[in-house]
């Protein structure tokens, strides 16, 4: 036994922070798109369990759990927002922005696949009692979809604004001269952001807040299932949640940047 795990044994560090990014954000969508399932289809099967509160905290915890899985090997970006905003304050080095991307895409769009497939019988249930394959409806499950009111403009602004106010909280959370927050505390921090902006702009469009969080679902609900509906929906909906978060995301860190972490004492010199 020995020998076979140290013949699987990972060495490289770029293989480890993609495993740890593919893994953390796979688990992201797990409980995500897990939550919003379950509360989805449970409702529309006439045996509710949850509400709209239940699936921010099920978003947060999620968030929780990644980090806790993933941060000591990659930082548990999670998130190309925000390893694209770690570049480009100098916190990442652009090289890696490549495998971290690419592992947060994959990690997303395997989580949505087993989310389908653990509720693939209540969906065939509940879309039977609706009588047709509903965009967004059950495609809502898995990525998100603007309320009837909004514009693109106006979801792009929502964006901005949800992403960067992770992007703040995060860069604070690991700047240790400011609260000096505990790595072990980290995950809680960035868990309880994610369920504030669910509560208080989630309304909107769902709060994606995270390109591989909406993309890498919307392409597995493409392939399977709901058609290139999940794309034109909404006049082309798709392309929000996935421009606007990383914009949001260089604001957020930029602006932390320049009104805190710039200004330390130990900077003057």
């Amino acid at each position: 036994m020995g020998r076979i795990l140290r013949t699987i044994r990972v060495r490289n560090q770029v293989a480890r922070e993609f495993l740890a990014e593919f893994l953390g954000t796979m688990i992201l969508i797990l409980f995500g798109d897990g939550v919003v399932a379950q509360v989805t289809l449970s409702e529309g099967l006439g045996m509710p369990k949850g509400n709209f509160f239940t699936i921010n905290w099920g978003w947060g915890l999620g968030v929780t759990m990644a980090v806790l899985i993933a941060g000591g090997v990659s930082g548990a970006h999670i998130n190309p927002a925000v390893t694209l905003a770690m570049a480009v304050i100098g916190k990442l080095p652009w090289i890696k922005m490549f495998h971290y991307m690419l592992a947060q895409y994959l990690g997303a769009f395997v989580g949505a696949a087993l989310v389908h497939a653990n509720y693939y019988e209540a969906l065939v249930a509940f879309e039977t009692a609706q009588g047709e394959s509903l965009i967004p409806g059950t495609a809502g499950i898995f990525a998100t979809y603007p309320a009837d009111y909004l514009s693109n403009g106006g979801g792009f602004l929502d964006q901005i604004i949800g992403t960067a106010l992770l992007l703040m909280v995060v860069c604070a959370v690991g700047d240790q001269r400011n609260m000096k927050i505990s790595s072990q505390m980290a995950p809680l921090y960035v868990g309880f952001t994610v369920l504030a902006i669910g509560v208080c702009f989630g309304v909107n469009c769902g709060y994606a807040i995270n390109p591989a969080r909406d993309l890498g679902p919307r392409l597995w609900t493409l392939i399977v299932h709901w058609g290139t509906g999940t794309f034109s929906y909404g006049n082309y909906w798709f392309y929000v949640p996935i421009l606007a978060p990383y914009l949001g995301g260089i604001i957020g860190a930029g602006l932390y940047f320049v009104c805190i972490e710039n200004n330390w004492p130990e900077k003057f010199g």
